[in-house]
């Protein structure tokens, strides 16, 4: 193997992604704003970088993982084009704008590279655990050399069509996910209102046709259902905030598009408020606690 990957930003996801790069053989390249990520990059045995145009300078590929559409840009245009050797592989697995994701992949094969948008689906323990899911978008070349780096560490590599197009299935998904957390929230306070026992329509509704993953994999209601952030005080799991994020992105997307989501934008409005509570760190689950009034 001994292909040499750039990995460029290592926080709560990236950190993990990058250690399970290193346990499957590749070389690593490391580099991060921050001295703690780098020496825990460092720690898993990466080399550290000391810019993001260093890191890239003699890699294979390059992975960034980075917080938005504006940061990718930057890096990519501003660094890694001109840094990274004729022929590199770039694969951003950082969850930004559909727009700037093609925008960016557009400007790196006219450059002579090879690129995919590869946005990332399962949370900080499943970039521990290598278990992944990546949706891909991009030329079919450009996937076929990305996936094995891809599969190093996630389960699952899914090549969703052209540029931009697994930023447009991360936002899809995750717009559906939170606008039907949104109906389990607000159905498991209304059944109690009504004096319904929630264990009890946990077991009516869940083998009927209202179920939906939101409520048989991540019931919002403690003790009820598999265990889940409910069982935690709405600690770890998906943060308000990210999801707030995702619906930002997908509400945009769709402005853009001209698609018409009325259940999406109420969703955002929704854990708008709830972030505005002060909540943004907390599991998204907890929009169940707004709801009830508490």
């Amino acid at each position: 193997m001994n292909m040499t990957i750039a990995f460029i930003g290592l926080g709560n996801m990236g950190g993990g992604m990058a250690a399970n790069l290193l346990k499957n053989g590749y070389a690593v390249r490391a580099f991060d704003l921050s001295e703690e990520a780098l020496a825990r990059a460092e720690g898993a045995g990466a080399v550290r970088a000391t810019s993001a145009a260093d890191a890239a300078t003699g890699a294979d590929a390059v992975v960034t993982m980075l917080p938005a559409g504006k940061h990718v840009e930057a890096v990519y245009t501003g660094e890694i084009f001109a840094a990274a050797k004729p022929g590199a592989l770039f694969l951003d697995c950082s969850t930004i704008d559909v727009a700037t994701a093609r925008r960016v992949i557009e400007a790196a094969v006219a450059a002579g590279f090879e690129m995919v948008d590869a946005p990332v689906s399962g949370g900080i323990a499943a970039a521990n655990g290598g278990t992944l899911t990546f949706m891909v978008g991009g030329a079919d070349e450009a996937f076929a050399k990305a996936r094995p780096i891809l599969s190093a560490m996630g389960k699952a590599v899914i090549h969703a069509g052209g540029a931009g197009n697994g930023q447009a299935a991360k936002i899809c998904n995750n717009m559906l996910l939170g606008a039907t957390m949104v109906a389990t929230c607000e159905t498991f306070a209304m059944a109690e209102k009504l004096g319904l026992d929630a264990q009890t329509f946990y077991d009516i509704s869940s083998v009927s046709s209202g179920q939906s993953w939101s409520m048989t994999s991540y019931c919002p209601v403690p003790g009820v259902g598999p265990q889940s952030p409910a069982d935690n005080g709405y600690q770890g799991g998906f943060a308000v905030g990210l999801m707030l994020k995702d619906l930002k992105l997908a509400t945009e997307a769709a402005a853009l598009a001209g698609a018409s989501v009325p259940m999406g934008n109420a969703a955002e409005a929704l854990y708008q408020m709830l972030a505005n509570k002060g909540e943004a760190g907390r599991d998204f689950s907890l929009m169940i606690e707004m709801l009830k009034g508490k």
